[in-house]
Formats: C-alpha cells, sequence, structure tokens
C-alpha cells in the first residue's frame, strides 16, 4: 500500500489513489478536511451548496504544497461539485457523478452543517426543520448514497463531524445540539451495520473552533475570552487547554480515523474540544 505521509500529521497514510468525497467544503473545517486530504494524495470531490466557493479554493494555490489542488487529474487532486444535501436526488445524482469521473468513493466526510440559535421558547418552526434537514438528513442521504458501495467493495470510511454540544446541554442551542446528536447515533448504527462489511463510521466532535460559524456567536470583543473562561450565566465551562481550535486541528482528527492507522476503530466518537466538556 502507498504511503504517504505529511508532516505535522502523524500516523497517516493510504490516500494515495483514494477517492475522498467532502460535505461543506466550501469554508471552515470541511475546507480544512479537503486541503488535507488533498496534501495526502488523496483525489477529493469537494462539495457544497455554495458551488463559487468550492470553486474557487480547488484553483487557490495550497500554502504547504505551492500548486493549486484542482490543478491536473488524479491522485492529490480536487474537484468541486455544487450539491444541497438536503435534497436525496441531488446526492444520489452527485454521488454517482463522482463515482464515474473520479471513481469509486472510499472515504466519506459529511461536515454540512448549520446553527440556528434562540431560546426553545423562541424557535421557529422554520429554524428547527431547517437545521435537521441540513444536520441529520444531510448526512443520511450522503450516507446512503455512498456506503453500499463501499460494502460491496469490503471496505470504506465514514467520518461525520458532530459538535461537543451533542454530548452536553447548551442553552440557546437545543435545535443545533440535538440534531448533532441525531447524526452521531445515526453515524454509531451505521457503523453496527456496516461493520462485517468492512466499513468503519466514527465521529469527531469538535467545540469551539475558528470558523465562521463561531464569528456568528460572537456579539461582542469579550465573547473570545468567555470561550475560553467559561460563562457561569449560561452554565458554560471554559476550555482547560486555554485556546480555540483552529479548523486544523478538527481535520488532523478526521485524517486519523479515515486512515488506515485507525483500520480497526469504528463507531467512536472523538472529542476535539481542549477538555470543554470534561470528558
Amino acid at each position: 500500500m502507498s504511503d504517504h505521509r505529511v508532516p505535522g500529521i502523524p500516523g497517516t497514510s493510504g490516500f494515495t489513489g483514494k477517492v475522498a468525497l467532502v460535505t461543506g467544503a466550501g469554508q471552515g473545517i470541511g475546507a480544512a478536511v479537503v486541503r488535507t486530504l488533498f496534501r495526502l494524495g488523496a483525489t477529493v470531490a469537494a462539495t457544497d451548496i455554495r458551488a463559487k466557493a468550492v470553486t474557487a479554493a480547488a484553483a487557490e494555490p495550497d500554502p504547504e504544497t505551492g500548486r493549486a489542488p484542482s490543478a491536473g487529474a488524479g491522485a492529490g487532486a480536487v474537484h468541486p461539485y455544487e450539491l444541497d444535501v438536503t435534497d436525496p436526488a441531488a446526492v444520489e445524482r452527485t454521488v454517482e457523478r463522482i463515482g464515474r469521473e473520479l471513481g469509486p468513493i472510499d472515504i466519506l466526510v459529511n461536515v454540512a452543517g448549520i446553527l440556528r440559535t434562540a431560546p426553545v421558547a423562541e424557535l421557529t418552526d422554520e429554524d428547527w426543520a431547517a437545521t435537521f434537514a441540513v444536520n441529520v438528513q444531510g448526512v443520511f442521504f450522503t450516507s446512503r448514497a455512498v456506503v453500499p458501495g463501499m460494502a460491496a467493495r469490503g471496505s470504506g470510511s465514514v467520518i461525520t463531524v458532530a459538535s461537543n454540544a451533542a454530548g452536553i446541554p447548551r442553552t440557546g442551542m437545543a435545535a443545533y445540539a440535538a440534531s448533532k446528536a441525531a447524526a452521531v447515533m445515526f453515524t454509531k448504527c451505521l457503523g453496527l451495520e456496516y461493520a462485517r462489511s468492512g466499513v468503519r463510521c466514527n465521529v469527531v466532535a469538535p467545540g469551539s473552533t475558528d470558523t465562521p460559524m463561531q464569528w456568528a456567536l460572537w456579539s461582542d470583543p469579550q465573547a473570545p475570552a468567555r470561550v475560553l473562561d467559561g460563562d457561569l450565566a449560561s452554565y458554560r465551562t471554559g476550555i482547560p487547554l486555554g485556546r480555540i481550535a483552529d479548523p486544523q486541528d478538527i481535520a488532523d482528527a478526521v485524517v486519523f480515523l479515515a486512515s488506515d492507522q485507525a483500520r480497526h476503530i469504528t463507531m467512536q466518537d472523538l472529542y476535539v474540544d481542549g477538555g470543554a466538556t470534561l470528558r
């Protein structure tokens, strides 16, 4: 098997020749996952509802390699696809197209997600439905479209990027936390059903991460300090490691779980939150 390792990402190999599908690839964690898989030699189908975002990202030179991810074809290239994960027919069409154009999908990373915040009594029907449509149904639709093909070939890896909010109550985040908890349990059930077929299904649960989703929660200059130190008024602990995660921290965890070094790991929930949930 090929061995393609990247400095700073120990214990990762076997990505050259692999095809990965990443949802929510236009920014933040999804974009970091795409860049990392690209550097490791994978052929990446970068999907996002915002076609221009993934197209622009694929055309921008990678700071580590000096070349555009979309340059050339085959291993170590990024191919952008527009995809609305809430549309099951579109998901099926896109997965079929990726298989036809790039080859069978070996790795699926479910990153696409949205956050709608409000106290429970103020949550609108639309906010609740939209949150579950992306964060839960999107994971279901993509996994249902991809995993049977993995199982038929006897191998594959699914990683769902959830949230530490799936494992600890958060004020004003009931829809988000509930949707992420549903995505976690769905992924574990998927892993149980397909374990004998050689398909591993795991979860990465980030805490506060330096992304546009996190920035949207910050309403004043003291907000980052409250994240680090904790906020008694909202019953929230701080971050023991004293730093907000970089998207690369999450991408490294995703890549580990997708790698051959994690070949005996499935149905696990890896928290990458600096100890914020005290787990």
